[in-house]
């Protein structure tokens, strides 16, 4: 195992479109979602352990869940609990992240991964990191990983890449053309049509003197303010200066800040069995169904005349379904939702109403 190899797990989201399941307090990264035995984290946080030495894996999370990582990741260090005293998007995090990093190995090779999707083909994972760790060990570039569409989703970002310029392993790796938020459908449809498009598995690699590199042509306002800490990093002095930079710093993510700027940028076409799980909709995608195709968790659920729908209740309790098609239905605590299918992308929308109306006991 490379000593070199570096990676950093964001875990500061709040899971928004999983509620009532993912709460302030416990957002989906820290719920075994799945129902076998393991959180999304614990997940993310194993599967590392088999591509960088265990010492070398640093969590990002808000310090409000980092009682939550020490809970459910066993034997990480202190040092490796990396603590945002605020929300500030990827950017800032990765620019902390690469200073911390840089502070004990300025040799570093970095992955950045977020710490709540779900990868069906571990092995195949492990491979496709291990070669773009490699890939970008040796060669000046910043690297994302693709995933190859399998239908039109709205709810990714898409990557074009350039087929007539490729590199090694199976001359899976390409040159970015250009990277595109999340479109409308027909627009989506004309890109998987295409075949030049790769869903943004938002999962990157390079070396910190690589991304140091771009984040000084990029983004100098975001990394001046870190590089002002150079000296504090991993000592005492490090999170009171955190908490001040933090409240000065700009909220951007990488990708609108340097991946879609940069020109050194490739991508790893792949195929591992990946989900962004982002939605209860992408959570019934990849989940087993019963015979009405329905997707059930909970241990005394009866359903009538129902089909198509996502069913997560308490084990103990008793539900009655007669006549739904095509629901989330989700009781957890002092909620209840019950949500077409299709209206999923408005649950932000539900949350924030309920917050307003009834206060954060319901978020």
């Amino acid at each position: 195992m490379d000593k070199n190899f570096y990676c950093v797990i964001m875990a500061g989201g709040v899971g928004a479109r999983f509620w009532p399941l993912s709460r302030s307090h416990t957002p989906k990264q820290f719920i075994d979602i799945l129902g076998d035995g393991e959180s999304l984290i614990q997940k993310t946080y194993r599967r590392f352990q088999e591509i960088c030495p265990k010492e070398n894996i640093y969590i990002i999370t808000n310090k409000s869940y980092a009682h939550l990582v020490k809970e459910q990741l066993a034997g990480i260090g202190d040092e490796q609990i990396v603590l945002e005293p605020a929300r500030r998007n990827t950017a800032p995090c990765i620019a902390y992240a690469n200073f911390k990093i840089k502070a004990k190995n300025p040799d570093a090779v970095i992955v950045v991964a977020p710490s709540d999707h779900i990868i069906l083909k571990e092995d195949v994972f492990k491979d496709v990191i291990l070669n773009g760790l490699n890939f970008v060990k040796e060669n000046e570039k910043l690297l994302t990983i693709g995933i190859r569409p399998s239908h039109p989703n709205t709810g990714y970002g898409y990557i074009q890449y350039n087929e007539e310029r490729s590199y090694g392993w199976n001359a899976s790796i390409y040159d970015v053309k250009i990277f595109t938020e999340k479109p409308e459908l027909e627009v989506a449809k004309q890109f998987v049509e295409s075949g030049e498009f790769l869903w943004n598995a938002g999962i990157f690699m390079w070396s910190l003197k690589e991304i140091e590199k771009a984040f000084n042509r990029y983004l100098p306002e975001v990394n001046d303010l870190f590089r002002q800490g150079e000296g504090l990093y991993n000592t005492s002095a490090e999170q009171p200066f955190i908490n001040a930079t933090y409240q000065v710093c700009r909220n951007i993510s990488i990708d609108y800040g340097v991946m879609e700027k940069a020109a050194n940028v490739c991508v790893y076409a792949a195929d591992f069995g990946w989900s962004d799980l982002g939605t209860w909709g992408s959570l019934y995608e990849v989940s087993e169904k019963d015979e009405n195709s329905n997707v059930v968790a909970g241990n005394r659920v009866k359903t009538y005349g129902t089909n198509g729908c996502i069913i997560n209740v308490p084990g103990e309790k008793a539900v009655v379904l007669q006549g739904m098609e095509d629901f989330i239905i989700v009781d957890n605590d002092n909620v209840l939702l019950i949500c077409k299918k299709e209206n999923e992308q408005q649950i932000r929308q539900y949350v924030n109403d309920v917050e307003l109306d009834y206060g954060e006991k319901y978020i």
